[in-house]
């Protein structure tokens, strides 16, 4: 594995990411609390070795990025959905593991007020990730 294997790596541990936070999402809305708990605590663990595949990545780039290779039309809607993404997943290092916390407290009251909030933007940044990672490397890559 070198370097430049990182980025699909890390868009499959947000792939996967987004599919056990669906089936928590799923189980809840079904009363399995028990199944939703493993799936979420699932998910929580997976978008951490994501973020550390994706520091980890930006340390051995010494921060260069990858420039993206689209023009016109799509390449603002790529830097929007890019802008949205970082902004996003700056509040999911917080809103995630207070959630959790909640939860693990059993103070499902307050942990189902925040996860109202939580949980659809920690799946959009889920998916953006994915997105992201398609735009820069697979359907539009620099040609630098």
């Amino acid at each position: 594995m070198s370097v430049n294997d990182i980025p699909a790596l890390n868009a499959c541990l947000n792939a996967v990411a987004t599919v056990l936070m669906t089936f928590g999402f799923i189980f809840i809305k079904r009363g399995d609390r028990d199944t939703h708990r493993k799936m979420m605590l699932s998910a929580g663990g997976v978008s951490a070795l994501f973020l550390v595949g994706y520091v980890a990545h930006k340390i051995l780039v010494k921060g260069v990025h990858t420039p993206f290779g689209g023009e016109g039309f799509i390449r603002s809607v790529y830097y929007t959905m890019l802008i949205s993404h970082i902004l996003l997943a700056m509040s999911i290092a917080y809103l995630v593991p207070r959630t959790f916390w909640l939860a693990i407290q059993g103070d499902y009251e307050r942990h189902r007020k925040w996860a109202k909030w939580t949980f659809p933007i920690w799946y959009y940044v889920s998916v953006t990730g994915v997105l992201v990672y398609l735009f820069l490397y697979q359907w539009w890559p620099s040609k630098v």
